[in-house]
């Protein structure tokens, strides 16, 4: 019967100890079940929203359209499509967007990294690549090898992740209450020539 006791007593107090642990600081501004909700609601929104490089051109002569690149300011400085206005995915605010898209209402075209090719620094993939791991301790170098390269089959037949900053920005400007967003769908070559960049890397006549 003590020990029965005893141990109520030490679960009632790691209990209590847990309970204060919890109220002793204050939470962080952060919620995943208001995250997952959104991306919920977002999908099949976005989905109606992917468009080609044509379709996306010409909607960027609209009146009032604003191209919007997400991109980190170093690599928006050095290229970015013509015409495109700022603000860096780490910088989203509600006041910070206010400043670079006038109204709720506005139509906004988002590209990231992943829609270009051919300038793998500017424009570097986002796609996480599965990796080779020993599958087990191996004794012995033969034996390692071999293991190293029974996962490498294995992670070959992985599917890559498209860790795209495009999904974030659709997200995040749709939780902000921009729901005019279009998003370009079309893996493009940076030497296309229906494409016009500017920035400190494109040469000046």
């Amino acid at each position: 019967m003590k020990s029965l006791a005893m141990v109520t007593t030490t679960l009632a107090l790691a209990t209590q100890l847990c309970v204060a642990d919890n109220a002793a600081h204050p939470k962080a501004k952060v919620s995943y079940e208001d995250f997952k909700g959104l991306v919920a609601e977002v999908e099949a929104h976005r989905a109606e929203r992917l468009v080609d490089l044509d379709t996306f051109l010409r909607m960027s002569k609209e009146p009032d359209v604003i191209i919007l690149d997400t991109r980190s300011t170093f690599r928006y400085e050095r290229i970015h499509l013509k015409g495109a206005r700022h603000l860096s995915f780490t910088d989203f605010t509600q006041d910070n967007l206010r400043r670079v898209i006038p109204s709720p209402e506005t139509k906004v075209l988002i590209y990231c990294n992943n829609n270009f090719e051919g300038n793998p620094v500017d424009f570097a993939s986002k796609i996480a690549m599965p990796a080779a791991r020993p599958l087990a301790t191996a004794t012995n170098p033969s034996s390692l090898r071999n293991t190293f390269a029974l996962s490498r089959q294995f992670a070959n037949q992985s599917k890559p992740l498209m860790m795209a900053l495009n999904v974030p920005t659709y997200i995040n400007l749709y939780g902000y209450g921009y729901h005019q967003v279009y998003e370009l769908d079309e893996l493009v070559d940076v030497n296309d020539p229906r494409i016009e960049f500017e920035g400190s890397l494109i040469a000046r006549p």
